[in-house]
């Protein structure tokens, strides 16, 4: 035992490697959507790494325990890749006994796993937004009537455009709170404490939000909602209004109080980077098995399934004369695809289908309107939540298909 805590750092660094080289593949993909973020946060985590009095090595194989659990049956790789940073943050703190909660904080936030939730939610919170500027506008110009996302002016319409209360402009604020943060722990040679960060956190996604609204309101009342120069100048400058100088005020009133410390090492960190290595390495290769989704067993026979055929193996296509059907895996959500075919989503709300609730997008292509109904099947019942049906495969090991029938309005 002696002998390998002698060797901890050359292990530690060896298993690292392995295990890149193992995922290699996903390790590219997940850099590919966010370097600079990532880079950015392994950059955060030496620069602002201190010591700490918490033992993390429990929860953080908790937390790897979880997302490794998920990947294995799911076979989902943007977990998988979360896995993987968090056992480098393990293998860091074992190490160097040091551990950053702010440069924790922007791992999880530039995961690809944080970027699904985000694209789920976006449509949503966007609509939202619109309609608390119709209300405070309806009074000062004349606003016919919205629509989603759209708004009637002197009968002509305006678009807010997918990028508003975009995810680039979420990540870069939180991403100057966590350099403020850093910076300001390094000027006190201080730090922290973990409420501070969160409720600093929690300011910071407040003022992204009333900063998204003030940049809609403008961009609505200067009539400038398509993407042009001024398009992107108004959001700089309410980014930089609503966001950056409240945030360089705010942080006066969060001052570092911890003073660096003496701890003792942890007993038997090895424990804590071999057993979550074999984790690691067990799901890395169950994840390369190919899956079998069955999307179109017990399909409805309304479908006339003969007519379609496979785009890939996740994406089963219907066309009839009155209406496009898509048969897909989970993880293709409607609103996401449509939007990158260069659809804008003007309206998405549940409605019923008989005693069943589906979704029902309105969205529009040149200016041409249509209706998207979408549902998840499993078991022959629609589900309109992801994270529902999730559970239902990750337990039951159930085939869980997206449907997706368009039509023009």
């Amino acid at each position: 035992m002696n002998h390998l805590l002698k060797y901890q750092k050359t292990i530690s660094i060896f298993i690292v490697f392995c295990l890149l080289i193992v995922n290699y593949k996903i390790v590219l993909t997940g850099l590919d959507s966010n370097l600079f973020g990532i880079i950015f946060s392994i950059a955060l985590f030496f620069i602002g790494g201190r010591k700490t009095t918490l033992n993390l090595n429990f929860p953080l194989f908790a937390m790897l325990f979880i997302l490794e659990f998920i990947s294995y049956r799911l076979h989902t790789k943007s977990i998988h890749f979360l896995a993987l940073a968090l056992f480098i943050c393990l293998i860091y703190y074992n190490i160097t006994q040091k551990f950053s909660f702010i440069a924790f904080i922007c791992i999880l936030l530039f995961s690809s796993l944080f970027n699904t939730f985000f694209d789920y939610m976006t449509t949503e919170i966007k609509q939202s937004l619109c309609y608390y500027v119709y209300v405070t506008l309806k009074n000062f110009i004349p606003i016919n009537k919205i629509e989603g996302v759209n708004f009637y002016i002197n009968n002509s319409k305006i678009t807010v455009d997918t990028a508003c209360m975009g995810l680039s402009m979420f990540k870069t604020g939180l991403l100057s709170g966590a350099l403020l943060l850093t910076l300001e722990e390094k000027k006190h040679h201080k730090y922290f404490s973990i409420i501070q960060i969160f409720l600093f956190c929690c300011l910071l996604i407040a003022l992204n939000i009333i900063s998204n609204y003030f940049r809609i309101i403008t961009l609505i009342l200067f009539n400038c909602t398509e993407e042009n120069v001024l398009h992107h100048t108004i959001g700089i400058i309410c980014f930089i209004f609503y966001q950056i100088i409240p945030m360089l005020f705010l942080i006066r009133f969060f001052k570092p109080k911890k003073e660096d410390i003496e701890i003792k090492k942890n007993l038997y960190p090895i424990f804590f980077i071999i057993f979550p290595a074999i984790l690691i390495f067990v799901t890395s290769f169950e994840i390369k098995k190919e899956q079998h989704y069955n999307l179109l067993e017990n399909l409805n026979q309304e479908y006339k399934n003969k007519k379609g055929i496979w785009l890939n193996k996740e994406v089963f296509k219907i066309v009839t004369p009155d209406k496009l059907v898509y048969i897909k895996t989970s993880n293709h959500r409607p609103l996401v695809c449509w939007t990158g075919a260069g659809y804008k989503i003007i309206e998405s709300k549940e409605v019923k289908k008989g005693n069943e609730k589906i979704w029902r997008v309105k969205m529009e292509k040149n200016q041409i309107q249509y209706y998207s109904y979408w549902w998840y099947e499993c078991n022959n019942k629609k589900y309109t939540s992801l994270i529902e049906v999730l559970l239902i495969k990750l337990f039951d090991n159930k085939p869980v298909r997206l449907v997706n029938e368009t039509t023009k309005v």
